[in-house]
């Protein structure tokens, strides 16, 4: 059973004698360059990037879940050394750790210019159902391609392992990512 005891005890003690521990710790500003845009933000050490983005700015797509880092629901991209998107679990990873770093989430794929071809292949091959999963698998499945693309259905299937989804959806999805990498490859005059 959950119990408030020591928090209620400490609330007390601190009431009656407030000591260096209890004071608002400051953490100075970061910059944080999300969906294209720099952002200037007052994060606390412990925060995570989950938090970040959904409670400071307001961008939900990415799920609270497990907060393990088993599930990929909170899925995001991060610039690599390459220029490369990787995929992270934004709920295991610390804000500060990605100071001055760019990150992409759900709502910053597409950058206005209508629908990214994962997200349309994601329509196409109905790999949506409840679309709880839908944002980390689509941005999984484009971190994949922009390394791979034309991977095999192994390489898809190991490349989406850290992306669960609860309706079972994963033929479909694999079969989205085939079609997306296809009309990319035909964009690119490949």
């Amino acid at each position: 059973m959950y119990s408030t005891r020591g928090r209620r005890d400490k609330c007390a003690n601190a009431a009656e004698s407030p000591t260096a521990t209890d004071a608002p710790q400051y953490h100075p500003p970061m910059r944080l360059t999300v969906n294209g845009r720099s952002r200037q933000l007052d994060v606390a050490a412990d925060a995570t990037l989950l938090s970040v983005l959904r409670d400071q700015l307001h961008l939900t797509g990415a799920k609270p879940a497990c907060e393990r880092g088993e599930c990929g629901a909170c899925t995001v991209l991060v610039d690599g050394p390459d220029g490369k998107p990787e995929p992270i679990y934004a709920c295991i990873a610390l804000a500060r750790a990605y100071e001055s770093d760019t990150i992409t989430t759900i709502e910053g794929l597409s950058n206005g210019s209508g629908t990214h071809p994962v997200q349309a292949a994601f329509i196409e091959q109905d790999a949506v159902q409840c679309g709880f999963c839908t944002p980390g698998q689509v941005l999984a499945a484009v971190a994949l391609l922009a390394r791979d693309a034309d991977p095999t259905d192994d390489a898809i299937v190991r490349a989406m392992s850290g992306n669960l989804c609860r309706c079972g959806t994963y033929p479909k999805i694999v079969r989205a990512i085939r079609s997306a990498a296809a009309a990319i490859r035909g964009s690119n005059g490949n």
